[in-house]
C-alpha cells in the first residue's frame, strides 16, 4: 500500500529526487521549476540525502557540472526551464552525444522574448532532437512516477541517454493534489545502485569523454545515438510494465480515452489532457463519438504505435502548444503526419497552436475544436489557432 499525500507537481518531483538519493544534484533557480531544487537543498541540509548539491552560478553551469559528475560514475540530476533550458544547449547536446545519462526535471514554459513566465512547451520543443529522452506527465502523479522510472530507462546498458521530465509550468507544478507515494525502500530497490558506465577517475581504465571527431568517425557515432534512441522503446515498455507490477499504476507510450469507437479524437500532451477527458465525458453524454490520445512519450515518437491507434478515426485534431513560427505546423502534427505517411494512412488532420504563454484552455475551446471536427468538409486550413484574439 502506498503512501497518501498531497503534493505539488514541483514538490512530488523534489520528493521522488529525495528518494533516489542521486550522488550529484546541480541546478541554477529558474520560474517555475525553482522550488525543485529549493525543496531538494532542504533535503542536504537537514541531512536526508547524501548528494553532494552544487550551486551553480548559471544553467550552462549546471549540465557542465552534471555532465562532468556523470562521467565520473556519479549519478546526477537537474532542473530547469525556459531560457535557462536555452542557456544549456550547448551542454544538453553534449550530454546526449557522450551517451551521460543524465536525469532532468524540465518545468515547461514559454521561452522568451517577450517575458512570459507561464506554460507552452516551446521550450522541450526547442531541444526535441537534441538525443534526450522525453516523457510528458498529465498531472502530479505522473511527474513522480516518470521521475522514478526515468534512470532506470537513460542507465540502461541499451540506452546510456538522458532524460527530461516535461510538467506544465504552474498548472502543474505548483497545483497540490493527491497523489500516492512509493515507500522510499521499495524506491530504492527499483532503481538499484548505479553501475556507470564511464568512470573518468578510475585509473584502471582511462579513457577520453567528449575529445575532437571529425570526418572518419562522427556519422557513426551519431548513428548509435539514434539506435540507443529506438532501443529506449522497448527499455520503455519494459520498465513501465515493472513499475506498474510494483506500483499498480501502469503507463503505456500513450494513454487512449473513450477511443474504442471514437470518430473525432483530440491529440494532445501534458495538463491539457485532462481538461480534454472532461469535455470527451461531456460530448459523449450527448452522444457524440468524441475521443482523446494522449501522449506520454515524445522522444523515442513512437509513430507506428499511434499512427495504428489513429487509423479508424473520422478526423483527428492535433493540439501543438507552440506558436506556428516555421508557417506550417507544430512540432507534434508534423510528427503524427510523417507517421501516417511513412505508414500508408490517409486522415483528414487539423493542427492547433494553442495556450501560448498560459492563455486558458477551457471547455468551451476544447468543445469548439470537437465542433470543427465534426464540420470538417476540406483540408483548405489545416493549420489553426486556437482562443486567438480577434484584432478589433
Amino acid at each position: 500500500m502506498g503512501i497518501r499525500e498531497r503534493l505539488s507537481g514541483n514538490e512530488a518531483t523534489a520528493y521522488a529526487m529525495k528518494q533516489i538519493n542521486p550522488d550529484v544534484v546541480a541546478a541554477y533557480p529558474i520560474t517555475p521549476s525553482t522550488e525543485i531544487p529549493q525543496y531538494f537543498a532542504s533535503y542536504v541540509d537537514n541531512g536526508e540525502v547524501d548528494t553532494v548539491y552544487v550551486p551553480v552560478e548559471s544553467e550552462h553551469s549546471a549540465m557542465s557540472a552534471c555532465i562532468g559528475a556523470q562521467a565520473s560514475g556519479a549519478r546526477a540530476m537537474t532542473a530547469t526551464s525556459a531560457n535557462g533550458l536555452e542557456f544549456m544547449w550547448e551542454m544538453v547536446q553534449i550530454a546526449s552525444s557522450t551517451r551521460l545519462p543524465i536525469v532532468m526535471a524540465l518545468v515547461n514554459r514559454a521561452i522568451s522574448g517577450p517575458l512570459n513566465i507561464h506554460s507552452d512547451h516551446s521550450d522541450a520543443m526547442s531541444v526535441r532532437d537534441s538525443g534526450w529522452i522525453m516523457l510528458f506527465s498529465e498531472n502530479n502523479q505522473e511527474a513522480y512516477d516518470n521521475m522514478l522510472m526515468a534512470h532506470r530507462i537513460a542507465e540502461h546498458k541499451d540506452v546510456l541517454l538522458p532524460l527530461m521530465i516535461c510538467q506544465d509550468g504552474f498548472i502543474t507544478s505548483h497545483s497540490i493534489e493527491n497523489i500516492e507515494l512509493l515507500e522510499t525502500e521499495k524506491v530504492r530497490e527499483f532503481i538499484g545502485e548505479y553501475d556507470p558506465h564511464t568512470n573518468l577517475l578510475d585509473p584502471e581504465n582511462p579513457m577520453s569523454v567528449g575529445p575532437m571527431d571529425l570526418q572518419p568517425y562522427l556519422m557513426e557515432h551519431k548513428k548509435q545515438q539514434q539506435v540507443a534512441m529506438s532501443n529506449a522503446i522497448k527499455v520503455i515498455a519494459d520498465i513501465s510494465k515493472e513499475f506498474g507490477d510494483l506500483t499498480g499504476r501502469y503507463y503505456d507510450f500513450f494513454e487512449k480515452y473513450e477511443m474504442e469507437d471514437a470518430d473525432y479524437v483530440i491529440v494532445c500532451m501534458n495538463s491539457t489532457a485532462g481538461t480534454v477527458k472532461d469535455t470527451v465525458d461531456k460530448l459523449r453524454a450527448s452522444g457524440i463519438k468524441a475521443g482523446l490520445f494522449k501522449i506520454r512519450v515524445f522522444r523515442p515518437f513512437p509513430g507506428e504505435m499511434i499512427v495504428d491507434a489513429l487509423k479508424n478515426v473520422k478526423a483527428v485534431a492535433v493540439l501543438d502548444k507552440v506558436a506556428f513560427l516555421s508557417n506550417t505546423a507544430g512540432p507534434l502534427y508534423e510528427d503524427i503526419v510523417s507517421a501516417m505517411f511513412h505508414n500508408d494512412v490517409r486522415l483528414n488532420v487539423i493542427n492547433y497552436s494553442y495556450g501560448i504563454g498560459g492563455r486558458d484552455v477551457t471547455e468551451e475551446l476544447i468543445m469548439s475544436v470537437y465542433k470543427d471536427l465534426e464540420n470538417l468538409k476540406d483540408m483548405s486550413e489545416p493549420y489553426r489557432y486556437l482562443g486567438l484574439k480577434e484584432r478589433k
